[in-house]
């Protein structure tokens, strides 16, 4: 099955500047290994599961050796070729593409231009302000700034006056409560946005705010993204060719689908280096949750075996929990660091693993495999294992009585 990974030479150019940090020959051979990969096409820069492969060789081999700032750059190289960091900040990042003669940035006349007239902005707001307050200390004259500030980010456009835009005092106040509302209340594809767009419309906004069931209507349109969400993640379950990347693309931004209790999907995934969590979730009280994805369909083993008249775990169910197992331990080591960088606390940390499906082993019942599965959980405090079915199933179920 293809997989979209960027290999072009912006990241030759970077993997070279990796390598001037690289003092082992473990590492230098297994970064020498990736650009001869790379390199190896007929016409152009070779990628595909085997560079991601390659470039976690290098991460793995540096972190054994303690070259820490090898990891540090190998992880914006995985970060580039999957397409989390853009080819712009990319280059810039790295000068790919600069002579030293040249300055830091093709933007920088830009930027300098509108830095001088936020600047200039702000003198102007704070002579008005004045002149209205001869007696403001500058707490106050800040506070009126930093106000108007967030309102901007809601500027409109006049319908009176074309090309003039106005800023409404106040329409920071109404996004950041409709914000809430999405967020506690109503689940959407981005609250931020959504909230942008009504404020930004006075039209929808005055409907939104006279309408009594318009929360009714928004709950309604949320119960129909989620089953579309939900169909798309079944059919990814019960695609015997899909693998952990994706169900990852199905499942990610979807955390409703495992309970109530999660606030919240975080951004960051590499909280510790060396590992990269598949799907980390926040917990109502802070603390994270991960969630490991093994393959459904494509499960390479079996997830049960006869074990003296039972059905018990295989090594295949063992291992994905031991793994899960080892990223726990390693929060618990950087956690302070976790907390004091990030916010997230996971001294409570506690992990899923998702793995298999019941139609790997039709010659098993349902019943039987998920049996085996409580059975193993109920022994583990901190890791659980469930088939991806189960938790299709109860999602669903879930979504039914969400009124």
């Amino acid at each position: 099955m293809s997989v979209d990974v960027r290999s072009d030479f912006a990241l030759k150019l970077q993997l070279k500047h990796v390598a001037g940090h690289a003092v082992d020959s473990r590492v230098k051979d297994a970064l020498a290994a990736v650009v001869k990969h790379m390199t190896s096409g007929r016409s152009s820069y070779r990628g595909g599961r085997a560079l991601i492969t390659l470039l976690k060789d290098v991460r793995s081999t540096a972190a054994a050796v303690d070259e820490w700032q090898v990891v540090r750059l190998i992880e914006d190289s995985l970060d580039y070729a999957e397409g989390r960091i853009l080819r712009p900040d990319f280059e810039e990042r790295y000068r790919l593409f600069q002579r030293s003669t040249e300055p830091l940035s093709s933007h920088q006349d830009y930027l300098a231009r509108t830095l001088s007239a936020s600047l200039a902005y702000f003198m102007q707001l704070g002579d008005q302000y004045l002149q209205q307050h001869p007696g403001a200390s500058p707490s106050e004259l800040l506070t009126h700034v930093e106000a108007i500030a967030r309102d901007a980010r809601y500027m409109q456009q006049s319908q009176e006056r074309p090309g003039r835009y106005r800023i409404l005092r106040g329409s920071a106040e109404v996004a950041a409560w409709l914000e809430q509302v999405f967020h506690e209340r109503v689940d959407v594809e981005d609250p931020e946005d959504t909230a942008r767009r009504i404020v930004m419309s006075p039209d929808s906004l005055a409907v939104l705010a006279a309408d009594r069931e318009g929360q009714l209507l928004l709950r309604a349109a949320e119960v129909q993204r989620r089953r579309r969400g939900l169909e798309v993640l079944r059919m990814a379950v019960e695609d015997p060719e899909a693998n952990e990347r994706d169900l990852q693309r199905a499942l990610d931004g979807q955390y409703w689908i495992f309970g109530g209790q999660f606030a919240s999907q975080a951004i960051r995934r590499r909280l510790v280096p060396g590992d990269e969590i598949d799907i980390p979730l926040i917990r109502g009280d802070g603390a994270l949750h991960i969630v490991e994805l093994k393959r459904s369909m494509s499960l390479h083993g079996s997830l049960v075996k006869r074990h003296r008249g039972c059905w018990v775990p295989t090594a295949e169910v063992h291992d994905a929990m031991s793994q899960a197992v080892n990223y726990l331990v390693g929060l618990d080591e950087h956690r302070i660091r976790i907390r004091d960088e990030l916010g997230i606390e996971t001294r409570r940390a506690s992990a899923l693993v998702l793995i298999g499906h019941p139609s790997v082993q039709p010659d098993v019942a349902e019943e039987d495999i998920n049996e085996a599965l409580r059975m193993l959980n109920t022994h583990m405090s901190r890791v659980e294992a469930v088939t991806y079915k189960e938790l299709v199933d109860n999602a669903e179920r879930a979504l039914s009585g969400w009124r």
